[in-house]
C-alpha cells in the first residue's frame, strides 16, 4: 500500500455550501451582538463617543464663522458659508402639503427677494450636524435662525417609483426619509445652488 503524501498548505479546502451559510450566520450574529454590547453597554462610553463626534464637527463648522446675517435681505435670510445657501432666518412654523410647500416657496417674498424655493435633501441635510437623538432639532449650535420647529421639514423631491409620495429631512437626526405628499410639514425655503435633486 502506497503512503500518500500529505495535501500542501497550498491546497484549497471547500466548505459545503451549509457549512458557509452557518458560518455566515455565526459572523453576523456575533457583529450583531458586539453591537447591541456597544448601543446598550455603559452608557458613560457612548456618551463620550457621541460627545466626542458633536464636538468634532461643532470644531469644523462654527456657526459663529459658518453663517452670516444677510442685511441685503433686510436681516431675514443668511448665507452658510459652507454650502453657497441663503437660507430664510425664520422658516415659516405653519405645517403645509408637500404642493403647498412647493408654491409657498414660489411665491415667497423675504428680505424684499424672490427666487426661494423647497430644498433638495442634501441641502436640507447640509444644516443638520452628526445623527444624535436629541429632543431639539440638531442644527449647529450658536447659529443665527428663528423658529425652527422640532420637526422634519419637506424637500424638493418627489418619489420616482411612488408618485404621491415626497422626501422629508427629520430634523432631529438628519435622516432623508419619503411620506404621503398630503401630508403635512413646516416650510424651510432656500436659494443658491441646487444640489443634485436625487440626493
Amino acid at each position: 500500500m502506497a503512503l500518500r503524501d500529505p495535501p500542501s498548505p497550498q491546497t484549497n479546502v471547500k466548505l459545503p455550501k451549509s457549512a458557509a451559510r452557518f458560518l455566515l450566520v455565526i459572523l453576523i450574529v456575533g457583529l450583531g451582538v458586539a453591537g447591541f454590547q456597544f448601543l446598550t453597554g455603559p452608557t458613560s462610553q457612548k456618551d463620550a463617543l457621541i460627545a466626542d463626534i458633536i464636538k468634532n464637527w461643532q470644531e469644523a463648522h462654527p456657526s459663529a464663522e459658518r453663517f452670516l446675517i444677510l442685511s441685503e435681505f433686510r436681516d431675514e435670510a443668511v448665507l452658510d458659508k459652507d454650502t453657497s445657501l441663503i437660507w430664510e432666518i425664520a422658516p415659516q412654523a405653519t405645517s403645509v402639503t408637500w404642493n403647498e410647500a412647493r408654491l409657498t416657496c414660489a411665491k415667497r417674498v423675504t428680505g424684499g427677494q424672490r427666487g426661494w424655493r423647497l430644498p433638495a435633501p442634501a441641502e436640507m441635510r447640509s444644516l443638520v450636524g452628526p445623527a444624535v437623538d436629541s429632543p431639539i432639532p440638531n442644527i449647529p449650535p450658536g447659529h443665527p435662525f428663528l423658529n425652527i420647529q422640532p420637526t422634519s421639514y419637506w424637500t424638493v423631491v418627489s418619489e420616482a417609483n411612488q408618485p404621491s409620495y415626497a422626501k422629508y429631512v427629520d430634523a432631529f437626526l438628519g435622516n432623508v426619509l419619503s411620506f404621503l405628499q398630503i401630508y403635512t410639514y413646516p416650510v424651510w425655503c432656500v436659494r443658491g445652488p441646487l444640489a443634485s435633486p436625487a440626493s
